[in-house]
């Protein structure tokens, strides 16, 4: 039997040999810091058989996908087993991995809390210290079922039968059978290869996502290679933390959430300034850009739903209204966009274009509304109703790469100028599932690819991850902690225009359908907010700031002084606090600096009698005194839009 290794060598082994086998034929220390194998593209436990000619390559904890391994074993032979011994009598559900981590759901006599998490690593760490072989057993169903049955596994017992197979089913089991669970795997060989890890919280969730079944509890933790990653982990939660667009929305005062409107957020007055600032910087660059700006509505009839197929594919996420129409037998049933793109093409459709036309480019803060489950909503990050700078452009087949180049410079521009120099671009490729001739795919695939590359920037080729109507571009960026957040898209689109009749009259005198290419720079508003909040930790450039000047006095012999200075600031258009309250100018310093105004000015007599200010820059212990002429010229240039 032949195995070719990712080197192109080839090992001549004996049918039936193991991934083991093949380590250690190789070099004992291959073999000993081997935990599974990946065989013609699936991974694979070390002891499973290959009996054929494959292409095999051999997993090490190193990589990410033997981290990945890892976590799972750590949450289904550890965390699993760990619980139940020091809560006995408590029914395993599920154990994935998650990002950077893992969770077990349980089903527990006794309640388990975030109070427990210390005692439950102390029971992980001394099973981990066994260093305990993990064996895998295949069971037919009927006696995988008698296992868990015996154990009064309650879950284990409903995914067993309600899974497409008969046999086959893994089991892993440790210390002479004296722990085993259901798992999909791979495993480690061994409990010695799991490296550093930590509980982080307990929550509850619904079995299997569903509010009408029993609340479980469910245990997360994070686990990393070795201590040093771990610890580097934890201080990027802990910064995180600290920048929470929740935390920090609520001491800005910036917006709030409440249960009369779950995933709608009530901007406050700061918050709103923010959402105004933003809006008039993106609509500037898109006017230099030479797109159209329109508004469309927000309710519309479901025919036009049915026709543009959101009504079949997307109806679920919709709210959905009915009304009685004046003179009307019929309800009329309607529903608020989802989405503004079938909108845009009725404005497109509205007098016949030519190809001399042609591009079109639309956009619209297009205010959106969408059902989101209530367990994912997260602030500002995942709403239910949010507005997009949402655009769309109708063109030619022959325009789609120069459209792609120009709008790469507008976002990478826009990009730029909010504080992201940082960005990966993904162009996703044709589905399995699509609309439109490969012909059609060829062209707009190589149109995006070309524009990229024309541009000299890197991009990342995700295979059949493109949108069932076209192939798109993905732009994730990175914030000041190295997080990654995918917010701009660009998605050429052969199958809304042939639905809704678009079409443009060609150089040959006969109709054609233009391509709709659906873009945005930054996608959510709202999500949007949250990210720049968290990206400067509410610290805002002060073009973007909702407040850009906090005048303190010392004395109230200077509030006439402060007058005239706030003035001034107005008249050149910079957004100003007065304080002159009868407080001390420690206390009023911080109070500002809580609120992240980026500049604060304390007037005392010397300044008064100087003509100056003692100007302080959030997130600065050091205070420089300018001239008064002098700070309102720097401050007019600075506190400028980048977009102006």
């Amino acid at each position: 039997m032949n195995i070719t290794l990712p080197d192109k060598s080839i090992r001549d082994l004996p049918k039936g040999s193991t991934g083991l086998d093949l380590a250690e034929s190789i070099g004992p220390g291959l073999a000993k810091a081997a935990i599974a194998v990946v065989v013609n593209g699936i991974q694979k436990d070390l002891s499973d058989p290959i009996n054929e000619d494959s292409n095999v390559s051999i997993i090490t904890i190193s990589s990410d996908e033997g981290l990945e391994i890892m976590r799972h074993t750590l949450t289904a032979q550890v965390l699993a087993r760990a619980v139940q011994n020091l809560f006995p009598g408590t029914k395993l559900a599920i154990g994935p991995t998650i990002n950077n981590g893992f969770y077990y759901d349980f089903e527990s006599k006794k309640t388990i809390s975030n109070d427990d998490l210390e005692k439950i690593e102390i029971e992980m760490r001394k099973i981990i210290s066994t260093d305990s072989d993990i064996k895998k057993r295949l069971h037919s169903k009927q006696d995988a079922l008698k296992i868990f049955s015996e154990k009064d596994e309650t879950y284990k017992e409903i995914i067993i039968n309600e899974a497409d197979q008969d046999d086959n089913f893994q089991l892993y089991y440790q210390d002479n059978d004296e722990f085993v669970d259901l798992c999909r795997g791979p495993h480690l060989p061994n409990l010695k290869h799991i490296g550093a890890f930590k509980l982080t919280k307990v929550a509850g969730a619904y079995w299997k996502g569903d509010a009408k079944n029993k609340m479980l509890t469910r245990v997360y933790g994070t686990a990393w290679k070795n201590e040093k990653d771990l610890k580097k982990h934890l201080i990027a939660i802990e910064e995180a933390e600290k920048r929470d667009h929740r935390k920090i929305g609520k001491e800005m005062s910036l917006f709030h959430f409440q249960e009369e409107a779950p995933g709608m957020v009530f901007w406050h007055p700061r918050g709103w300034a923010i959402y105004k600032n933003l809006e008039s910087f993106v609509r500037n660059r898109l006017e230099k850009f030479d797109y159209q700006e329109i508004k469309t509505p927000q309710v519309v009839d479901r025919k036009l739903w049915e026709a543009s197929g959101h009504w079949d594919k997307y109806r679920e996420n919709m709210f959905i209204t009915e009304i009685d129409e004046e003179h009307a037998n019929d309800k009329r049933t309607n529903a608020l966009k989802p989405m503004n793109c079938p909108c845009h093409v009725q404005v497109y459709n509205h007098g016949l274009k030519s190809y001399r036309d042609l591009p079109v480019r639309l956009a619209e803060f297009g205010s959106c509304h969408r059902y989101e489950a209530s367990g994912t909503l997260h602030g500002l990050m995942r709403v239910r109703g949010f507005t997009q700078d949402d655009g769309h452009i109708f063109c030619t087949e022959s325009q789609i790469e120069n459209e792609t180049k120009l709008f790469i410079e507008l976002l990478s521009g826009m990009y730029k100028d909010l504080g992201f120099d940082n960005f990966d671009i993904k162009l996703s490729t044709r589905p399995e599932v699509r609309v439109g001739s490969d012909e059609v795919w060829d062209k707009a695939e190589k149109a995006l690819e070309n524009a990229i590359q024309k541009l000299e920037l890197p991009f990342e080729i995700v295979e059949g991850e493109g949108a069932f109507y076209g192939p798109k571009l993905d732009f994730v960026l990175t914030d000041a902690i190295g997080r990654e957040w995918q917010c701009g898209t660009f998605q050429a689109d052969f199958n809304l225009p042939d639905r809704l009749e678009a079409e443009y009259v060609g150089e040959d005198g006969s109709k054609h359908r233009p391509v709709m290419i659906h873009r945005a720079v930054l996608g959510s508003f709202e999500r949007f907010i949250g990210i720049l909040i968290e990206n400067y930790s509410g610290k805002l450039p002060l073009w973007l700031a909702p407040e850009q000047v906090a005048i303190a006095t010392i004395i109230s012999e200077v509030d006439d002084y402060a007058s005239e200075i706030e003035e001034e600031l107005k008249s050149i258009n910079i957004k100003v606090i007065k304080d002159l309250r009868n407080e001390k100018i420690g206390y009023k310093v911080r109070e500002h600096s809580a609120a992240k105004v980026p500049i604060i000015l304390a007037l005392g007599a010397r300044e008064k009698e100087s003509r100056t200010v003692s100007v302080r820059r959030i997130g600065s212990n050091n205070t420089e005194t300018k001239s008064l002429n002098d700070f309102i010229a720097e401050i007019k240039v600075e506190a400028k839009s980048p977009s102006s």
